[in-house]
């Protein structure tokens, strides 16, 4: 199965804030928020912080700890042991590799994963969601943006 991730960071290099993974097939999505790191980067506080709950009241996931996410992702992909992750921008798969790290060692209990990193000239996930900068909305952008046939 593929799925969309799309995350929001604390500005280039910055924490993972949070992140989205969008199935193609319209299923179940996983949506988590993490805490926002002691100093915010204005752009991020302006642009980003403000759209962290613009989600669907009933959606599942939303605010979590930074030491639960790693096996919230699992838990999520759990059922999907042939799972491919498409991402439009290398820190995204960067920060989410970052995430199922849960200690010196070892990492969430993940079984196999590929990743896709696509080039997307001329598209921008903002510019195309619903919300802008809110990571599930991002990522639904994308999904929809590579099955119209946009990539």
């Amino acid at each position: 199965m593929r799925y969309f991730l799309d995350t929001e960071y604390n500005g280039t290099g910055g924490e993972l804030i949070s992140l989205a993974l969008v199935p193609e097939d319209g299923g179940e999505e996983l949506y988590l928020v993490l805490p926002l790191p002691e100093t915010v980067h204005e752009w991020v506080q302006k642009n980003v912080v403000p759209y962290l709950d613009m989600i669907p009241a009933d959606f599942p996931g939303g605010r979590t700890s930074r030491e639960s996410a790693p096996h919230e992702v699992a838990r999520y992909l759990s059922h999907d042991h042939d799972t491919l992750i498409v991402a439009d921008w290398p820190e995204d798969i960067a920060l989410f590799c970052q995430l199922l790290v849960t200690g010196p060692g070892d990492i969430a209990d993940v079984y196999r994963l590929k990743f896709e990193l696509l080039r997307t000239p001329g598209f921008s996930t903002a510019r195309n969601s619903k919300v802008p900068h809110n990571a599930l909305h991002d990522a639904r952008a994308l999904r929809d943006f590579v099955l119209e046939g946009g990539h």
